[in-house]
C-alpha cells in the first residue's frame, strides 16, 4: 500500500489561504493601510495603477522593520501582536493574524523597502510566488514602502474574475475611506494612475468627514457623544434633510475598526424614525469604544463582522445616543460660536416648537409668501389657472413629449391585456389624487399609475437610445460645473459614454469636478447639477443588485429619477399622451422593476358589485 496523504508545498498552501484574505486589489489595500497605521505612521500614501491590478503601493513614515522582521513578516501566521491565547481577546490593533503579507506574496510580485530610525541602512526584499528573489541593504527614509505588483499573475483564473477598472477602483476607494475615516489625526493620500484622488490633511473627525463626503455636510452634522461605564459613543449624524436613497454615507466603527452590522444600523434608523422617509437613509459616522473582552473580532476573514457579548445593550445605547443628539438639535441647533447668555434664555431658543405653533406658522400668509419660489413676483390667485405652470416647472414631467419610440398600431401587440381593453381616445380622462389616470374602455376602465407608466415609457426610450440612435443634446449656453465626492467621481466617469447616448454631455475638469456642456434636448437646463447628483444616488441604489449590468442599472436609474412624480397635476393632453405612449411600449403592464403600471376593472364585475 502507498501512502496518499501529504503536506501541501508552502506556495500552494499560501495561495489557498490567500483566497480568503486577498479577493481583489481592495483587499490588499485594506491590509497594507492597516499595517501602516499599526506601525505608528503619521503620513500614509497609497498609489494604485490599473485599479490595483498592476500596482498597489503603500508608503508610510512609521517605525519600520529590522532585517529579520522584514523577512519574517512574509511567513504565514507571523505576527507581533499575539503571544498567548489571551491576547486574542484584548486586540486593539488593526492587523493581528499574520496572514496578510504571506497571502499577498503568494499571488503577486512584492517589493519591500523598510528602515528603522536606529539603523543606518534599510533592507530591500523582492518576493515572488512566496519565494524570496532578492534581499539587500538599501538607502531609505525611516518607515516602510511595500509595493504589490501584477496581482494574480500566477493565478490567471482568479484574475479573470476581477471586475472592470472603475468597479475595482470604487472598491479600493471604499477601503481607503474606511481606514482614513478612523484616523483623522493621520495624513492620507490616494493617487490613481498618477492622478491624486484624495489629499486628506490631519485634523479632527468633522474635518475628515467633510474632506471625504463633501462640503455639503459642513453645516449639516449633529454631534453624538455619550460616555457610560459600559461603552462610549461618539461621532456625527447628518441632519434629517441630508438623508439619501442609498446607504452609502453610513460608517460604523467599533474600537476604531470599520464593521458591518445590520443590527446596529437598525438602531440608528430607529432613532431617526418619523424624521426621514422610510425609503431614505440618514448619514452617520459613529465610533463605539468598549472593552475588547466584550467583543470577538476573529469571526470573519475581513474582520468586518464581529460578535458582541451583549448586543442588546449596545443596541439600546446606540439608539439612545443618536436620539438624544437629534433631540438637542431640534431644540437648540449647534453653532460654532458662543451665543450671548441672554439670548440662550429666550423662549424661542430653549423651548421646543409645538405642533400647534408649527401649524399656525405654516398656515400664515407671510409664511406662504416667503416659501414660494420667486416670491417677489408672487400674486395670490384663486383661479384654477393659477397652477397651470406646475407641470412645466417639474423637470421630470417635461419628458412626456417626443419619445422617439416607433409608433405602431395597438393591434400589432399580441397581448391579452389589450383585447377589448383599448382606451377610447374620444373619452375625457380623469386624474385622481394627482396620481392615477382613469381611462374608459369597451369593457370597463383602466386605472393607470402615472409615475409607474412614465417610468416604463422612459425606460424603453432610453434602452432604444443606448443601443441605437442617441438622444439629441441641447448645448448649454453657460456650461455649469459639478463637484462630487471622489467615489462618485469614479462612478460618473464610468457612466459618461452611456450618458452621452442619452443626451448628456459631460467632461472631466480635474479635482473631482465635471463640466456639464449639454443635457437632453427635452430636459430643462435649470437644475442639471441636481439631476446628475440624484442620478448617481439612484444608480448606487440599483448597484446593490449584482445581477444587473452597468447599463441596465443606468437605464433603471434614469427612468425612475426622471419619471413624473405622484402629486403632479396633468392636463387632458398630457394624460392622453401618457396613455398612448404607454400602450406603444413592448411591455406596457409593468415597470422595469416589476411594479404594475395599471389595473383593469371590468364593467360586468362592477355591475355585480351593485347587484345589477
Amino acid at each position: 500500500m502507498v501512502d496518499i496523504i501529504h503536506l501541501l508545498p508552502d506556495n500552494i498552501a499560501n495561495q489557498i489561504a490567500a483566497g480568503e484574505v486577498i479577493q481583489r486589489p481592495a483587499s490588499a489595500v485594506k491590509e497594507l493601510l492597516e499595517n501602516a497605521v499599526d506601525a505608528g505612521a503619521s503620513e500614509i500614501s497609497l498609489f494604485v495603477n490599473d485599479a490595483g491590478k498592476a500596482l498597489v503601493q503603500v508608503i508610510d513614515n512609521g517605525k519600520g522593520m529590522s532585517e529579520t522582521d522584514a523577512r519574517m513578516a512574509f511567513e504565514r501566521h507571523a505576527t507581533s501582536k499575539i503571544s498567548n491565547i489571551e491576547d486574542l481577546f484584548r486586540i486593539k490593533t488593526m492587523g493581528f493574524r499574520g496572514e496578510a503579507l504571506a497571502s499577498i506574496a503568494a499571488v503577486a510580485q512584492v517589493e519591500l523597502k523598510t528602515k528603522r530610525t536606529e539603523d543606518e541602512t534599510g533592507v530591500y526584499i523582492e518576493i515572488e510566488n512566496s519565494m524570496v528573489k532578492k534581499q539587500e541593504p538599501v538607502a531609505a527614509a525611516t518607515g516602510t514602502s511595500i509595493a504589490m505588483k501584477n496581482l494574480f499573475f500566477n493565478v490567471p483564473a482568479r484574475r479573470n474574475f476581477l471586475k472592470s477598472n472603475p468597479s475595482e477602483l470604487r472598491h479600493i476607494i471604499d477601503e481607503f475611506i474606511r481606514v482614513a475615516m478612523s484616523f483623522p489625526e493621520i495624513f492620507f493620500s490616494l493617487t490613481s494612475n498618477g492622478q491624486q484622488v484624495f489629499h486628506l490633511e490631519k485634523g479632527n473627525l468633522k474635518q475628515r468627514i467633510v474632506q471625504i463626503l463633501g462640503n455639503n455636510y459642513n453645516a449639516k452634522l449633529v454631534s453624538v457623544q455619550e460616555r457610560t461605564d459600559y461603552l462610549d459613543i461618539m461621532g456625527f449624524v447628518g441632519k434629517p434633510e441630508t438623508a439619501k436613497k442609498t446607504r452609502g454615507d453610513q460608517y460604523l466603527f467599533v474600537n476604531n475598526r470599520f464593521i458591518k452590522s445590520a443590527y446596529l444600523n437598525h438602531a440608528v434608523m430607529n432613532a431617526f424614525a418619523d424624521m426621514v422617509p422610510k425609503d431614505s437613509f440618514p448619514m452617520y459616522v459613529l465610533f463605539i469604544d468598549l472593552d475588547p473582552g466584550q467583543i470577538d473580532i476573529n469571526v470573519h476573514p475581513t474582520k468586518q463582522e464581529i460578535k458582541f457579548e451583549d448586543e442588546k445593550i449596545v443596541y439600546a445605547f446606540v439608539q439612545s445616543a443618536v436620539k438624544h443628539s437629534l433631540a438637542q438639535f431640534s431644540i437648540t441647533p449647534t453653532l460654532d460660536f458662543e451665543l450671548d447668555a441672554s439670548i440662550q434664555h429666550l423662549d424661542a431658543v430653549n423651548k421646543p416648537i409645538t405642533e400647534e405653533h408649527r401649524s399656525t406658522a405654516s398656515s400664515s400668509s407671510l409664511f406662504q409668501t416667503f416659501t414660494k419660489k420667486n416670491q417677489a413676483h408672487f400674486v395670490e390667485n384663486k383661479s384654477e389657472l393659477a397652477h397651470w405652470k406646475d407641470f412645466y416647472e417639474k423637470p421630470a414631467a417635461t419628458n412626456l413629449k417626443d419619445y422617439s419610440i416607433t409608433p405602431q398600431p395597438m393591434e400589432v401587440f399580441e397581448r391579452p391585456i389589450l383585447n377589448n381593453e383599448q382606451p377610447q381616445p374620444h373619452c375625457e380622462l380623469m386624474q385622481l389624487h394627482n396620481a392615477y389616470i382613469v381611462v374608459q374602455n369597451d369593457k370597463g376602465y383602466l386605472l393607470i399609475n402615472q409615475q409607474n407608466a412614465h417610468e416604463r415609457i422612459l425606460y424603453e426610450r432610453f434602452a432604444g437610445a443606448v443601443s441605437g440612435k442617441a438622444i439629441a443634446t441641447q448645448q448649454s449656453l453657460f456650461p455649469t460645473t459639478i463637484e462630487l465626492a471622489p467615489a462618485d467621481t469614479v462612478m460618473l466617469a464610468e457612466l459618461i459614454p452611456d450618458l452621452k447616448q442619452l443626451g448628456y454631455q459631460l467632461e472631466p475638469f480635474g479635482n473631482n469636478t465635471f463640466v456639464i456642456q449639454g443635457t437632453p434636448a427635452d430636459m430643462p437646463q435649470a437644475g442639471e447639477t441636481n439631476a446628475i447628483e440624484k442620478l448617481l444616488e439612484q444608480y448606487k441604489h440599483f448597484s446593490n443588485d449584482l445581477k444587473y449590468s452597468k447599463r441596465e442599472k443606468l437605464l433603471r436609474s434614469l427612468s425612475l429619477q426622471q419619471s413624473i412624480k405622484i402629486g403632479t397635476a396633468l392636463s387632458q393632453k398630457e394624460m392622453k399622451q401618457l396613455t398612448e405612449d404607454l400602450f406603444l411600449c413592448s411591455t406596457p403592464n409593468a415597470t422595469p422593476t416589476g411594479k404594475p403600471t395599471y389595473m383593469s376593472f371590468k364593467k360586468d364585475e362592477l355591475d355585480r358589485m351593485f347587484g345589477r
